[in-house]
């Protein structure tokens, strides 16, 4: 009643709160009710295991008893061509003006600046832990930062308790990376083994040339079948062998924005290489709400059934929409897009031209067009509504806002708007 956070309840006790007026709901992703009457205020300690991502979160909350809230969000994506185009127009409307004064003061970047594709997927992370300890009473926070310690690459030296441990603790960090940056496949582009379960190597590049040495980029993933030592000799297959690794783009944010996610959250932190031995242990499937688990301490707590979320946009700036033409395609007769049916054309002075596709279009269906939005309606895509008593998630509005099309399942349908009701608005967090 206060506005502080209690410990979460069943579905059923929920629904009695709500029907006999001692309760009213605060949020619905998740959905949190809040007590309207003085109660009790026992709580448990709570501790919260993030899995921070650059494409996902995982989150697990554990209590000493049970799981009490699981799930996994996916980030939104393409942050990066949406603030190219922003910049387009924004350079296109600057260049109209007759005189701009120059403003070269205001470009000096502050200290922690970050890029902002990276900012944004930080603020992301901020708000959904932060939106989590606001309707839960956790005590403790702990997030996985990186899937090895990089510094104990750099720097393998042990000192200490890490005597105790032996040198298999400082291999496996290593290869852990090295597996991970490589998706856990072999990378012998004609690898011919079909084993579903491969067993995998670590191989040394360098190997044929007396380069021994333990730097990520002079490692490699094979499978058992490729990495013999038949191939090692002069007319094998890795005698010679230069292979380019890849770089890691999901590794190399969170090592931007590891240590501003501690600092930010002032939380414990571990890494991915001790989360996959508790996964291992528990024999529990890769996933990211299952490393969540394992990092909050979990081991023989009652499970929790996860909740999938898909970060959205709030908000679709965009006032013009092209749609292209519907083309018949003679090779197959199915309709496609005028543009899969280009001219091949590429560039003016390089003859980089491709085949033209043009001959192969027969009957055009329907017209390209250009749209131009000149208003913006209460319902918006993904918001959750009730017609006829079922319960529909938006799809868009049509006919200048006289018809909504809406989904139940696979088939959607169209239904005036006047007779549809409007439970709640998806913000920035959709339900899969």
């Amino acid at each position: 009643m206060r506005g502080e956070a209690l410990m979460p309840t069943t579905v059923q006790k929920a629904r009695l709160l709500l029907k006999n007026g001692k309760a009213r709901i605060h949020s619905h992703r998740p959905f949190t009710i809040q007590l309207t009457y003085a109660t009790g205020e026992a709580k448990q300690d709570l501790v919260l295991g993030v899995d921070a991502g650059y494409h996902n979160i995982g989150i697990s909350v554990v209590s000493p008893t049970n799981e009490v809230f699981s799930s996994e969000i996916k980030l939104l994506q393409g942050q990066v061509e949406r603030n190219k185009e922003r910049r387009m127009y924004r350079t296109q409307r600057r260049s109209r003006l007759r005189y701009r004064k120059p403003r070269f003061d205001n470009r000096i970047k502050p200290k922690g600046w970050l890029a902002p594709s990276i900012q944004h997927k930080f603020d992301s992370h901020i708000k959904f832990i932060k939106r989590l300890c606001s309707v839960l009473p956790i005590t403790k926070t702990i997030i996985e930062i990186a899937a090895f310690d990089i510094q104990k690459i750099k720097a393998p030296e042990i000192n200490g308790k890490q005597y105790q441990e032996g040198e298999q603790l400082g291999f496996w960090n290593l290869r852990e990376y090295i597996l991970h940056r490589d998706n856990h496949k072999c990378q012998n582009p004609n690898c011919k083994n079909k084993s579903k379960n491969q067993i995998l190597e670590i191989h040394h590049i360098g190997f044929w040339k007396k380069d021994r040495s333990d730097r990520p980029g002079n490692l490699i993933t094979l499978c058992d079948k490729c990495h013999t030592p038949a191939k090692h000799k002069k007319k094998g297959f890795l005698y010679g062998w230069e292979a380019k690794t890849k770089s890691f783009k999901p590794e190399t944010f969170m090592s931007i924005v590891r240590w501003k996610l501690v600092d930010e959250l002032k939380c414990a932190h571990t890494y991915g290489h001790i989360t996959k031995h508790k996964r291992i242990g528990l024999s529990l499937p890769k996933t990211h709400y299952h490393d969540a688990f394992c990092i909050a301490g979990g081991e023989n707590q009652e499970r929790c059934k996860p909740i999938f979320f898909h970060q959205k946009r709030k908000n679709n700036r965009c006032l013009e929409k092209f749609y292209d033409a519907k083309i018949i395609d003679t090779r197959t007769g199915k309709k496609v897009s005028g543009g899969e049916l280009h001219s091949g054309r590429r560039t003016r002075n390089k003859n980089l031209n491709g085949e033209n596709l043009r001959k192969y279009r027969g009957v055009k269906v329907s017209k390209g067009r250009r749209q131009i939005r000149k208003q913006r309606y209460a319902i918006r895509p993904d918001d959750i509504v009730k017609f006829d008593g079922k319960i529909y998630r938006a799809i868009g509005v049509q006919n200048k806002g006289q018809y909504l099309k809406i989904v139940n399942g696979s088939k959607p349908i169209v239904k005036n708007i006047k007779y549809i009701e409007v439970l709640f608005h998806q913000k920035t967090l959709k339900t899969v």
